[in-house]
């Protein structure tokens, strides 16, 4: 727990810039009076291995927090604590409401989750009527991009494929691709949804998957892949290697 509530601390830390005060605290302009804008300063550059590590340590922090689904005010209020917290003066027991967090991130999740489903069911809405797309009784939506010529694998199989995931705002999420390395795997021990797509492909064939989130990580999600969210994969069949191989 300790741990958790370090990590929740630091990241919304990495979100606190400028002032501390608050609009209010800030002098009114008469009606006359012009404001001068002024643009933020550019953010320094990540110039050793440790920032940017620490920069990455950043983007996980910010990937677990996704389910609290804070609003600017209750941004403020952390940074009031963090600011508490360092001058020795928390204005409330953290043993008392610490243990309330995983409460509050389980309510907020299933908020999260219901609008995930609702963005998803318009992507996936949208996926289906486009053109050479084919949706199966499952719900997942085919559409093959370039033909294979070789056989299909068998859910028995063992195949190798380059992929790429995004989400339905085209974040990207995970990429065999950049990682310069084709991925191996039994069809037996991956999402639904690429169990029953890659056998609706053929050898040396490319592919585009969309996976409702049922058919992929469901309400749990995974780091980097919000709860109910559907997925899109692009799929190149490399190879089938065998039986469970």
């Amino acid at each position: 727990m300790r741990f958790g509530l370090f990590l929740f601390a630091t990241v919304l830390l990495a979100q606190t810039t400028g002032s501390q005060h608050s609009p209010a605290s800030k002098p009114r302009a008469s009606a006359a009076q012009k404001i001068p804008v002024t643009e933020a300063p550019p953010a320094p550059a990540l110039n050793t291995d440790d920032e940017r590590i620490i920069y990455a340590l950043g983007l996980n922090i910010q990937r677990s927090i996704g389910a609290f689904n804070l609003s600017p005010q209750e941004l403020e209020i952390v940074k009031r604590a963090m600011s508490d917290g360092a001058a020795g003066k928390p204005a409330e027991d953290l043993s008392v409401w610490g243990p309330k967090i995983q409460s509050l991130a389980q309510s907020r999740a299933a908020h999260v989750v219901a609008q995930q489903k609702a963005a998803s069911d318009a992507y996936t809405a949208k996926m289906a009527a486009m053109p050479g797309a084919s949706q199966t009784p499952s719900g997942l939506i085919y559409r093959e991009v370039t033909p294979g010529t070789g056989p299909s694998p068998k859910p028995t199989d063992t195949v190798k494929v380059n992929y790429r995931g995004t989400l339905a705002d085209g974040t990207e999420f995970d990429s065999s691709y950049k990682r310069n390395e084709a991925a191996q795997f039994p069809l037996s021990g991956v999402i639904r949804c690429w169990t029953e797509g890659l056998q609706l492909m053929k050898l040396g064939g490319k592919s585009v998957l969309v996976c409702p989130s049922d058919l992929a990580y469901g309400d749990q999600g995974r780091p980097g892949i919000p709860g109910g969210a559907a997925l899109t994969f692009e799929i190149e069949l490399l190879g089938i290697v065998g039986p469970n191989q």
